[in-house]
């Protein structure tokens, strides 16, 4: 019998080569993003001082009051406006860009895509 690999295994596997090759400092922060069945969740990260400098989901009141649904193409993208608008508030303008192992498409190239239209640099 030939068994399969977990995709949620496959993608933590992803995640673990990815955050290999880069991280963030205090120069250049890394935007993390997490995605679930039903929500997203984004950070801005420096690695160097382990601290969170911004973070959003769409469980924030403001965020979810404005959608519909929490886990479809819109919401990620009203998220990446919102992250992008409280790292600017921060200071911050340019990120390192962590797609926790989950394919650049829909959701996170949505989010990605807002992120930039709304001033992050990456």
């Amino acid at each position: 019998m030939v068994s399969k690999e977990c995709r949620a295994d496959i993608r933590k596997k992803k995640h673990l080569r990815i955050r290999n090759r880069f991280s963030g400092t205090s120069e250049r922060p890394r935007l993390a993003v997490f995605r679930s069945n039903n929500h997203m969740y984004c950070q801005i990260i420096d690695d160097d001082a382990k601290k969170t400098l911004v973070a959003a989901s769409t469980l924030d009141k403001e965020i979810k009051a404005s959608l519909e649904k929490t886990n479809n193409v819109e919401a990620a993208a009203a998220l990446g406006t919102a992250i992008a608008k409280k790292a600017q508030a921060a200071g911050i303008t340019e990120v390192v860009f962590d797609r926790g192992g989950f394919i650049y498409a829909g959701k996170i190239k949505a989010l990605a895509e807002a992120a930039r239209e709304a001033g992050l640099v990456f």
